[in-house]
């Protein structure tokens, strides 16, 4: 029984409980974001992502790291102002394609994550000063894989740019053609070279940036097209992987083989350029070929 008389003892924690509610929300632990430091693949050094985003995605050790479609439009163009085009929209899994997993859930568990469509972007707007139009292809996207929509998106941006009579840049990542649309992937090669054959028949300059990895029959047809071409450093260029190949000629490839640098010094890349430096580049190149006649391949 309880005395009525008796002072009440004070709760468990004394005064210092009065303050503890306070104190807690004060010292709180704070939720850290997941992705508020990026791993440096070269050096394995932690970098604070604002400060990877404030350098393009360069490292301090002067990787060149991937970049997604919209990332990679906000820096090309001046002042991150461009035009978007809708890429056209074509028949999805025509083969009914399944390689464990059904190709339609595959494509739209790569929309969910990607917010758009497919692997190609398009947009329009001044590089450098000079207007163009502009195609990016997001290996974030299945690999960049080409495929029926990457096709149709490269004759659209093609004939774009033969209706507003400016240039074409076309950034280029991809691991090849995307097997679950067969040879319907295939037919999109010959396809975006007719679509270059529109833009020489315009006489309109045809730029390629070549970034990491490009491979595969991208290589094998658009990436390869262009009337200049410059890459990002140490971007792989190729069509197959140096792996692949040393264990098919059973020998040890060059140190930096199919890299930008090696080549440049081979003649299928004509500059090797840094990313900060591209829209700059790119429009003193493009303006010189729209100056006069157009001196294309």
């Amino acid at each position: 029984m309880v005395d009525k008389n008796k002072p009440q003892q004070e709760k468990r924690g004394g005064w210092l409980s009065r303050f503890a509610p306070g104190v807690r929300k004060i010292v709180s632990r704070r939720e850290t974001p997941d992705n508020l430091w990026v791993k440096d693949p070269d050096t394995g050094e932690m970098l604070y992502r604002s400060d990877l985003e404030a350098s393009l995605w360069v490292t301090p050790s002067g990787r060149h790291m991937r970049i997604d479609a919209p990332t990679r439009l906000r820096f090309t163009f001046d002042d991150g102002r461009y035009e978007a085009i809708d890429t056209p929209d074509v028949p999805e899994d025509p083969l009914k394609f399944s390689d464990g997993k059904p190709y339609k859930d595959r494509l739209n568990a790569a929309r969910k994550a990607a917010g758009r469509k497919d692997t190609m972007a398009i947009g329009v707007g001044a590089v450098g000063g000079q207007d163009a139009v502009v195609i990016v292809q997001d290996f974030t996207f299945m690999g960049g894989s080409l495929g029926m929509a990457a096709g149709e998106a490269f004759i659209k941006a093609a004939r774009e740019a033969v209706s507003r009579k400016v240039p074409l840049i076309c950034f280029t990542a991809a691991g090849g053609a995307r097997m679950q649309e067969g040879a319907l992937s295939l037919m999109q090669m010959a396809r975006t070279t007719l679509a270059i054959e529109e833009l020489k028949d315009a006489r309109l300059p045809y730029a390629v940036v070549l970034t990491d990895p490009t491979t595969g029959g991208v290589t094998a047809s658009y990436a390869m097209l262009g009337d200049v071409h410059l890459a990002e450093p140490g971007a792989l260029i190729g069509f197959a992987g140096p792996r692949v190949i040393e264990a098919t000629i059973r020998e040890k490839l060059p140190p930096g083989f199919q890299r930008a640098e090696y080549l440049q010094e081979k003649g299928m890349v004509d500059q090797v350029v840094a990313r900060a430096d591209l829209p700059r580049a790119l429009g003193q190149i493009l303006s010189m070929l729209m100056g006069g006649a157009r001196q294309a391949a």
